[in-house]
């Protein structure tokens, strides 16, 4: 079996589905997303070469631009959010009564899908009939914000379902990796007097550093790209005022059918996630990892 396993066409014989497979749904669309980029096209007749003139464009583009902010805001807020996702994690990795409840009841969020839950929060955002006004009313606010009409708060209004939906899936990342923390360093740090919070902060949170690195990185590009609930919720409106890279770049490709110019910012958006990526790996780069 080892002679059979150090053959390499063998080796490659086994990779290549994989490889194939990967080339056919990531690699190839890439390519051809640059490529219609370079293009003026509908998305249905014949293409004509325009060469870098869409991306010039989307350097002068405004509308562009104020997505892109958007974008920022929410990866900005999704970061500041994971702080909280890994003290909930501290807190349940500890000795505390109704953890296993806790977890399952944070996983929720992660078994609805996106639709349903723009579905869910609209109806709670609802001007007349939702949870959020009605509770504010019955409080004496007289006038509530219409959460979802507002060009001031909407964008705010859709970050709280997005953290909301997402909640479990770092939790859940954050409290395995904690798990993995040996016991005895934790109770050796006890006896010797540290507190919970000496213990989280100084033996628990430096062996799971590789972990957070990941996870913000998931939160900035997931945060970059993300498209379906806000879609859902205000197709990017009212005004452009919850508009973000990826609902801009559909509503350029397949409402305006501007196909080879929503094609160069799906390929800018690509690069921006590589090198934001780049750039979070590099400062928060560390000489060694932690070892347990």
């Amino acid at each position: 079996m080892n002679k059979v396993m150090s053959d390499k066409k063998v080796i490659a014989l086994y990779v290549l589905p994989a490889f194939l497979l990967l080339m056919l749904l990531v690699y190839i669309p890439i390519v051809l997303t640059g490529y219609y980029g370079l293009m003026k096209w509908d998305g249905i007749g014949s293409m004509e070469f325009i060469g870098l003139e869409n991306y010039r464009n989307l350097i002068v583009d405004s509308a562009f631009w104020r997505s892109a902010r958007h974008s920022l805001l929410l990866a900005i807020f999704s970061v500041i959010s994971l702080i909280g996702y890994l003290l909930v994690s501290l807190v349940l990795s500890g000795r505390i009564k109704g953890a296993d409840l806790f977890r399952k009841v944070y996983l929720i969020p992660m078994l609805l899908s996106s639709v349903a839950i723009a579905q869910l929060w609209m109806r709670i955002y609802h001007p007349t009939n939702g949870v959020m006004n009605r509770l504010l009313t019955s409080i004496g606010i007289e006038q509530p914000p219409l959460w979802l009409a507002d060009t001031n708060i909407v964008l705010y209004s859709i970050f709280i379902p997005i953290i909301w939906q997402y909640a479990g899936f770092y939790i859940l990342i954050y409290y395995a990796a904690l798990r993995n923390v040996p016991n005895e360093l934790v109770e050796s740090a006890r006896i010797d007097g540290a507190s919970p919070w000496q213990i989280g902060y100084k033996i628990k949170l430096p062996l799971i550093a590789g972990v957070i690195k990941v996870t913000i990185v998931l939160a900035v590009v997931g945060s970059l790209k993300y498209f379906d609930l806000i879609w859902v919720m205000t197709q990017g409106g009212p005004n452009g005022a919850s508009e973000v890279i990826a609902s801009y770049m559909y509503k350029q490709a397949f409402t305006t059918y501007n196909f080879g110019y929503g094609s160069a910012v799906g390929f800018f958006l690509l690069i921006l996630c590589l090198i934001i990526t780049y750039i979070i790996r590099k400062l928060t780069a560390t000489k060694e990892e932690v070892q347990y």
